[in-house]
């Protein structure tokens, strides 16, 4: 009976993970934050997965709880930052849009932490298993969101593709239709028999 009792509070403490999909519009910028506590840890991995202009970049920023820039990363599709707490406090994530005056983007990405428990040495070796389990889970999750983002963009692309060659086809179609059509009328133009009066 002590287990499930062990196990019910051990639930608090296992990794937790959430993850979103936005959409910022040109010029804008989105931001979230996470309270954490000192020794907490938490890993924010982010792919844009979709743009209405070329570009597919953003920029990512990540302050402290006393509004100081920790980390800062431009123009990049995707990437990762992971942080353990030094101080208590809201530390603040954003994804900044600003540099474009056009583009729309479309961003995924999952943030996920573990909170720290400070008497480690007195873990059972089936809550140890557990959480060894939840960070392995954690870790297929990340891949298998990565590869959907991966699979979103690559489709786009080749819808892309796709569309662009179908268009292209049908223009130099019409091209070669209206080429033909004026080489018959100017040959047809040599052979006719011109009457002068």
């Amino acid at each position: 009976m002590r287990l499930p009792v062990r196990l019910f509070w051990l639930i608090p403490f296992l990794s937790c993970i959430s993850a979103h999909r936005i959409e910022i519009d040109p010029g804008l910028k989105e931001c979230f934050f996470e309270s954490l506590q000192p020794q907490d840890k938490m890993t924010v991995t982010y792919e844009v997965g979709a743009s209405s202009g070329n570009h597919l970049d953003i920029d990512f920023y990540v302050t402290e709880p006393l509004g100081e820039t920790i980390y800062t990363s431009f123009k990049q599709s995707q990437g990762t930052f992971s942080i353990q707490a030094t101080q208590a406090g809201r530390y603040t994530y954003c994804f900044s849009n600003e540099m474009s005056s056009y583009a729309r983007k479309i961003l995924s990405f999952n943030v996920h932490g573990t909170l720290y428990v400070s008497d480690e040495e007195h873990i059972a070796p089936v809550e140890q298993e557990i959480r060894d389990l939840s960070t392995g889970l954690q870790l297929v999750k990340d891949e298998q969101a990565y590869f959907v983002v991966r699979e979103r963009v690559h489709r786009n692309t080749a819808e892309s593709t796709n569309s662009r060659v179908k268009w292209w086809a049908i223009v130099q179609t019409g091209i070669l239709f209206a080429l033909g059509g004026w080489n018959l009328h100017y040959l047809k133009s040599w052979f006719e028999v011109k009457r002068v009066l």
